[in-house]
């Protein structure tokens, strides 16, 4: 039999998404009405690691009063972080080298002193893993799935995917006009490291014209032949969807900047290669548009909201009941749970089989395949 909660925390890691804040509304709510007190940890666990950067100590009471009227605001009223993971965190040795530090000790520790119950951590494939490990190590943890990118495991969606394909769409729609007006061929490159669901879905809402996603190594001549085949009928421009991930069939990722300890590689300008190529293969002139952070912005549709609020809810009724080590996750039928073991390090590609796909290639859109 677990303890009794009393009191729990709130992380939020990685990038921001629409619907954090309705998560975290929902947390402090529902846990109030429980009689347990909730505590937010500033900009992932910095707020631990680095106490002295933060006025109120890094980790501050979250009341009703503190969380009314943010459900349909951006971001995170906690702050977030992509960088210094805790589990290998780059630290400055004494002689002037860079080592990867296990700091969840250090965590752990902060719990203990602060006598704190239980973890509700908010985040992706990288905060999961952090959750996880924090659970190995004892700690009471609950995730929840948060990415735009809707790319994580075991869960049909993820809050924030829908706000941020509406609003692609939304670019995509403003494209057309002064695209035909001045008969060019846009490139729209857009987020998806590794999984390419807000471009392919916000691709097909938005009548683009082709679409090239992480999971299909793409022929820009094939692409080429489109847009040639839409001049021959009288179609003078062209829409061209691209998620940040997309590779050449003989040809990689296009990176910003390298990996280094504790972060991420960043990448970026697969746009820019893609128009300037498909400019020399065509004669037709070519721009690019990067939405870049833009999708992740803004205040959440009603259906990221809803989502975010059953996330939130689900969580704390999930440590009433004696959960630990698990994500909230939401299928067809409801909320379930999920071992965290069976998500963390673990992506969710777009089916090469999928309906959605299928649907894209019916109308005719162009995959580069």
């Amino acid at each position: 039999m677990s303890n009794p909660i009393r009191r729990i925390a709130i992380s939020t890691g990685g990038g921001d998404a629409p619907g954090l804040n309705a998560v975290i509304r929902a947390v402090v709510i529902a846990a109030s009405n429980r009689g347990w007190e909730t505590y937010g940890i500033r900009e992932g666990f910095n707020g631990i690691l680095f106490p002295e950067r933060f006025p109120d100590g890094g980790v501050f009471r979250l009341t009703r009063d503190r969380v009314r009227g943010i459900g349909h605001l951006g971001g995170t009223i906690l702050g977030t972080t992509n960088k210094g993971n805790p589990l290998h965190f780059p630290m400055k040795m004494a002689d002037g080298t860079v080592k990867d530090v296990d700091r969840t000790d250090e965590i752990l520790e902060c719990f203990a002193r602060k006598e704190l119950d239980a973890l509700i951590s908010i985040g992706g494939d990288g905060s999961l893993t952090i959750a996880h490990a924090l659970f190995q190590k004892g700690l009471r943890v609950v995730g929840v799935p948060k990415t735009i990118d809707n790319d994580l495991d075991k869960t049909y969606t993820t809050f924030g995917f829908d706000t941020a394909v509406g609003f692609a769409t939304e670019c995509l729609d403003r494209l057309h006009s002064t695209a035909e007006s001045h008969q060019r061929v846009f490139v729209v490159e857009m987020m998806g490291r590794y999984a390419g669901w807000i471009a392919l879905n916000s691709g097909i809402s938005g009548s683009a014209h082709a679409i090239l996603i992480p999971e299909i190594p793409f022929d820009l001549d094939k692409v080429a032949a489109k847009i040639r085949a839409r001049d021959q009928v009288g179609r003078m421009y062209s829409l061209v969807v691209v998620a940040e991930g997309a590779q050449p069939a003989h040809g990689h990722r296009s990176v910003l900047e390298q990996a280094e300890v504790g972060h991420a590689e960043r990448l970026g300008g697969i746009g820019e290669w893609v128009a300037r190529e498909l400019q020399e293969r065509t004669g037709k002139e070519a721009r690019v548009v990067v939405l870049g952070h833009l999708l992740r912005g803004g205040s959440p549709t009603s259906f990221d909201r809803l989502a975010a609020l059953r996330f939130g809810t689900a969580a704390v009724r999930a440590l009433e009941e004696g959960q630990n080590g698990i994500m909230v996750a939401l299928a067809l039928a409801g909320v379930n749970y999920v071992p965290l073991e069976e998500v963390a390090g673990r992506m969710k590609a777009v089916p090469l089989d999928c309906d959605t796909l299928q649907t894209g290639r019916d109308l005719g859109i162009a995959f580069g395949d």
